[in-house]
């Protein structure tokens, strides 16, 4: 059984690492934003197997960091942390919800519902596309 809490920003540093940055130190993981961001923690068997963090602008909310270790891959949990957040950011009072996506994983967000905005650009070794997804609450 998977559940989603929110957790402290330096316990999402060694997944960061060890599922999307691997060529990179421990210590690069630490995000400027990451004092100002809620993260969650997808957990099972009290190991913390998945994370996601949330960046609000107004009624806007970025999503970065989405990383499950590979053994728990494939298995619902990245899609239950896009859920945990996305209700998240539509209590909060937004209207909007975006990422920058590795083009590797445009499928996974797009069967999620995100849409594609065409701007593409490329970062430490990695090509993305910012996605998005209109949200709001339930009428």
């Amino acid at each position: 059984m998977v559940y989603i809490e929110q957790i402290r920003p330096e316990l999402t540093w060694h997944l960061r690492q060890q599922v999307l940055c691997p060529a990179q130190k421990l210590y690069e993981m630490e995000l400027e934003e990451d004092a100002n961001a809620i993260h969650f923690g997808a957990f099972t068997d009290n190991a913390l197997v998945g994370i996601i963090s949330l960046f609000q602008s107004e009624a806007s909310f970025q999503f970065r960091k989405l990383a499950v270790l590979p053994e728990f891959q494939k298995m619902g949990i990245g899609n239950q942390l896009l859920n945990r957040v996305e209700k998240y950011a539509v209590a909060e009072g937004g209207t909007l919800i975006w990422c920058n996506a590795r083009v590797s994983a445009i499928g996974f967000y797009m069967k999620a519902g995100y849409s594609h905005t065409g701007k593409l650009f490329s970062k430490n070794g990695f090509d993305y596309e910012i996605l998005e997804k209109s949200i709001k609450k339930p009428a």
